[in-house]
């Protein structure tokens, strides 16, 4: 069973969706903000792995490991790949500490990107010797701007896992939500994508991803403060259909120059 605090941070990325970040006056981000969201409409297949590391692993190799992933952005399957710390947990991560997120054009690309030499090469030689435990979601996304969100962006991560026989009411409960947040105004630079996990080998059980990536983490934070001590009437219907819940923070980092 989820935990209370945990519940309501879940609970909270979607009461966002409602209001702060589709408030009923469009709010204005920077130039370089509204250039995040200047991409038409597009499908993604969404990527995401969580990383638990051995205690033994240096900070050396868990670089080095963080660095090979981003260097698979070469792949011409590879729409958009990052990698790097987790900011913040704002629930039980079972000791998670490192994130990757990619997004692919579609699920031949994800299958011919798990399957190329080059990230087998990265995941036998820098990640296996050093990983205690993985967790891996994927899903089919429709994205309001580029399928890359840029150095700098925030992203709010909530990872779901549905009681037994609950997740058809739950998926069809999290669409209702998004449309309602879409019939407003959005908020300029902000992307929203969910959905039903479809690779549930590494999932641990967590069927359903929701994403919301800010244009900078200033922006996720002034919606944590507008969203405090909020209550909705969402935590009680989503509450009874939930086993537990991920959800941590993330910034996608700079291009570094040890990156290949």
């Amino acid at each position: 069973m989820a935990c209370g605090k945990t519940f309501r941070f879940f609970h909270s990325s979607f009461s966002s969706l409602r209001s702060s970040l589709f408030p009923s006056s469009l709010h204005r981000y920077p130039s370089a903000a509204q250039s995040f969201s200047s991409a038409a409409r597009s499908t993604a297949v969404e990527h995401v792995v969580l990383f638990k590391f051995r205690d033994f692993a240096d900070q050396f190799k868990i670089d080095a490991v963080m660095s090979g992933v981003r260097s698979l952005m070469s792949l011409d399957v590879v729409a958009h790949i990052t990698a790097g710390p987790v900011l913040s947990h704002r629930s039980a991560a079972a000791g998670f500490t490192h994130l990757l997120h990619g997004r692919y054009r579609s699920k031949d690309d994800l299958a011919a990107y798990s399957a190329h030499p080059a990230h087998v090469a990265v995941v036998e030689e820098l990640g296996r010797p050093i990983l205690e435990d993985i967790l891996a979601v994927d899903w089919v996304a429709d994205l309001d701007g580029p399928m890359a969100p840029p150095p700098g962006s925030a992203m709010r991560l909530t990872l779901a896992k549905p009681k037994e026989g609950a997740e058809s009411e739950l998926k069809e409960m999290l669409a209702k939500a998004k449309a309602s947040a879409l019939a407003s105004a959005p908020t300029v630079g902000t992307q929203v994508s969910f959905g039903e996990n479809f690779s549930p080998v590494r999932a641990k059980g967590y069927g359903v991803g929701l994403l919301a990536v800010f244009p900078s983490l200033e922006e996720l934070d002034a919606m944590d403060a507008r969203e405090k001590n909020r209550v909705d009437s969402l935590e009680e219907k989503f509450k009874p259909l939930l086993e537990s819940s991920i959800v941590l923070d993330f910034v996608v980092p700079p291009p570094s120059t040890d990156d290949l």
